[in-house]
């Protein structure tokens, strides 16, 4: 009798990453952005880009929909959530709830839109006299239909609150896990805002970078049945995963429930996993609204156009902090908090 294949899927990479139920995606920027200018924009010639909608990646960056400062000026949500995971770089956050933030270099924020909001992330170049890069993910993580109007949620967790745990093989070659959601072992990161669905046990919601040495081997241990799992492989050249071999730039959909052994090739290698129990629900999505029928898409617009989902008390669509401000967050209630 042939073995259970563990591994159900392997697909090319492509923008933005698709992952399983209960994520909707993953998009993955990585920007070479060049010296920055007095106001924060790259200190290069804009011309030929089509600003306010660059996803050009001429010259290795895009402005996105930023017209002087790359990034993504204020936009509404409702219906789910955003996981922004800053590798390397700065992103200025502000939203209509009043929060505002400064993060990066290994930050995570994790807002939850829930019934509505607006908010902007900028990518500031602080750096005058060097280059400015910025790598970050953003997840995309639904909300089952009782929670798409649960009060908006705007949490910071620093890098330093987020635990790392470093497993050695047999022959001592390192693989290191960055746990942002999801227990392993012992390690536990910081909670997930009250209405997500990362916050119940039972959704079994992992979200998991993982570094390996070449040539290091390392088994991730299995997930709850019933849960999808996904491995995003984008860095690296080639290794071998429940013994198939997977080239770089590929996604690998594997059975949750079972161990997964990987071994890496001749190149250090990184992968971004994405774990949970499916929502199974269905979802109508249009743009920044993610809600269950076509019909709550189409109320989101008009509830969207009425109240603006509570205003933008900034003066500006795309606000961003000045040069030397370090990273920081104030909160919607006022209060402020910063890693250093």
């Amino acid at each position: 009798m042939m073995s259970e294949r563990i591994i159900l899927s392997v697909k090319p990479l492509q923008f933005p990453w698709q992952p399983s139920d209960p994520f909707l995606f993953c998009a993955h920027h990585d920007d070479h952005f060049p010296e920055g200018n007095k106001s924060l924009g790259p200190q290069e010639s804009l011309a030929g880009r089509h600003l306010g909608m660059d996803f050009s990646r001429k010259d290795g960056w895009s402005m996105y929909h930023g017209e002087e400062v790359p990034g993504f000026p204020r936009h509404p949500h409702r219906g789910f959530e955003t996981i922004t995971v800053a590798r390397k770089g700065y992103i200025d956050h502000a939203d209509s709830m009043g929060a505002t933030a400064r993060f990066g270099m290994g930050d995570v924020q994790w807002m939850t839109a829930g019934k509505g909001v607006v908010h902007s992330e900028m990518f500031p170049l602080v750096n005058q006299d060097s280059s400015n890069h910025t790598e970050l993910f953003q997840i995309w993580l639904n909300l089952p239909q009782e929670n798409k109007f649960t009060e908006s949620h705007f949490k910071m967790m620093w890098s330093h609150t987020i635990p790392r745990q470093t497993f050695s093989d047999e022959q001592g070659r390192e693989s290191e896990v960055t746990i942002i959601a999801g227990k392993l072992g012992e390690h536990e990161p910081p909670t997930p805002p009250p209405g997500s669905w990362a916050s119940r046990e039972d959704a079994d919601v992992a979200i998991w970078t993982l570094r390996m040495a070449p040539r290091a081997t390392w088994t991730v241990p299995p997930a709850k049945p019933g849960s999808h799992r996904t491995f995003f492989f984008f860095a690296g050249d080639e290794l071998e995963m429940a013994g198939e071999q997977v080239r770089v730039e590929h996604s690998i959909e594997v059975r949750g429930d079972r161990a997964v052994s990987i071994t890496n090739g001749t190149q250090e290698a990184e992968l971004l996993m994405l774990q949970g129990r499916p929502i199974n629900e269905p979802v109508a999505q249009r743009g920044p609204f993610v809600m269950n029928t076509q019909e709550e898409i189409y109320q989101a617009m008009i509830d969207y156009q009425r109240t603006g989902f509570g205003g933008w008390p900034w003066k500006n669509d795309g606000p961003t902090h000045p040069r030397e401000k370090g990273r920081f967050a104030i909160h919607a209630d006022g209060k402020e908090e910063s890693p250093e």
